[in-house]
């Protein structure tokens, strides 16, 4: 592709759909696409925005042209022509969307993210749910959605435990049975650590051509700012997040406590007739399956809070494929792209600030608590748990019943 000459039609049908008609914007991009070597029509119309057929009308018109004189003809009203499929059916992304989410596969915090089912299949479910569309349409809008088909990649080490599947598909029943019951489902995770002061940030933002932000050469901490550990809350059904930024450690208690923050702030706002909760975490780290800590801390979340707690925990080694990965932190990074994490507060406002086009609004909130490491839960304590392992795999899908009850 010459991007030379795609930025240049960009340029020229920006100045001129202004100016012109339907008709006129038509017969132009044709004639661009004419006056181009092979590939004109697909050029012209990633210039454009119009589609190819609309193009290729418009070649018609040219070589009727070359013919004799031109008629007339009708010229459409703005507005006017049939409705786009999305004007009749506005739920049809979301019902795709539900089709393709729990057989998803690829990295989740690509950009892309692509599918197994055939669109042709894809198509005739949506037909079966009442939608008219064909699977070109589906095609079409599988790619505005930033889906697409890629081949396999080697990209794994080590063996996968042979129950991976089986725990996914695990947590997606018991994720729908949840939302069916109208109960809270959440999923959490730890961020990376960040060195707060002002230190180079991955990405580019626009700036004043030759005026780079200037950041420190070395990154090494500061003493007095550190680093920050962001844990992150996040309620797929309402998109909604909570991020508890912590200065100190990232422990089990941390963890329960950045939950709990969620739940005063956000939480029982939105499901004030809760009465059990769901919790979607790694397998590893400050809410591992195997923590003592973890769990003594979730009896006292569900004692304070007055919930049921059921944990799931993803097998070991898939933590990219917890939605907090590519529905909420995916979108904190872009937003902080390129801009120094120069001190507590800005890392609040960029966390704060972070918006979607499908409506994620996120709440953050700076905890200075001191959590030491090296706590140890004995046996006597870990037996005061009301814990209930589930049938399949209690080590990773459990239930904790608060003390009241």
């Amino acid at each position: 592709m010459d991007r030379g000459a795609l930025r240049t039609l960009r340029e020229k049908y920006r100045i001129l759909s202004r100016i012109l008609d339907e008709r006129g914007r038509r017969v132009w991009a044709a004639a661009e696409a004419r006056s181009l070597p092979h590939g004109g029509v697909s050029l012209a119309a990633q210039a454009t925005g119009l589609s190819r057929t609309t193009i290729h009308a418009g070649l018609g018109a040219l070589a009727a042209a070359d013919r004799g004189p031109a008629a007339g003809g009708r010229i459409r009203k703005p507005g006017g022509g049939r409705k786009p499929l999305l004007y009749h059916s506005p739920d049809l992304l979301a019902a795709l969307d539900q089709l393709v989410e729990p057989t998803t596969r690829g990295d989740p915090e690509s950009p892309l993210r692509w599918t197994c089912k055939s669109t042709r299949r894809l198509a005739g479910e949506l037909q079966h749910q009442g939608y008219r569309i064909a699977d070109r349409k589906v095609a079409d809008l599988l790619h505005g959605m930033r889906y697409s088909l890629q081949a396999n990649a080697k990209t794994l080490e080590g063996t996968q435990h042979p129950d991976r599947d089986a725990q996914f598909g695990y947590i997606n029943q018991q994720t729908k049975a949840f939302q069916r019951r109208g109960q809270p489902v959440i999923s959490v995770d730890t961020k990376k650590k960040e060195l707060v002061g002002n230190f180079k940030n991955a990405g580019r933002e626009w700036r004043p051509r030759g005026t780079p932000e200037p950041t420190a050469v070395h990154d090494f901490p500061d003493k007095d700012l550190g680093k920050v550990i962001p844990y992150g809350v996040y309620d797929p059904a309402a998109n909604r997040g909570w991020v508890s930024v912590g200065t100190d450690h990232a422990t089990a208690d941390f963890a329960i406590d950045s939950i709990w923050a969620w739940w005063k702030q956000m939480g029982r706002h939105t499901y004030p007739h809760a009465t059990e909760l769901l919790i979607m975490a790694d397998a590893g780290g400050s809410n591992g399956s195997r923590s003592r800590l973890w769990k003594v801390g979730v009896q006292r979340l569900a004692d304070t809070t007055g919930l049921r707690i059921s944990v799931c925990h993803f097998p070991p080694g898939t933590s990219k494929w917890n939605k907090i990965e590519h529905r909420m932190f995916a979108f904190i990074t872009q937003n902080w792209r390129g801009r120094p994490l120069v001190n507590h507060e800005a890392i609040i406002n960029l966390i704060g600030s972070t918006t979607t086009s499908t409506g994620l609004r996120i709440q953050a909130k700076l905890n200075r608590t001191p959590y030491p490491t090296g706590l140890k839960v004995s046996d006597a304590e870990l037996a005061k748990v009301k814990l209930k392992p589930a049938k399949f795999h209690g080590d990773w899908n459990y239930s904790v019943r608060p003390n009241k009850n």
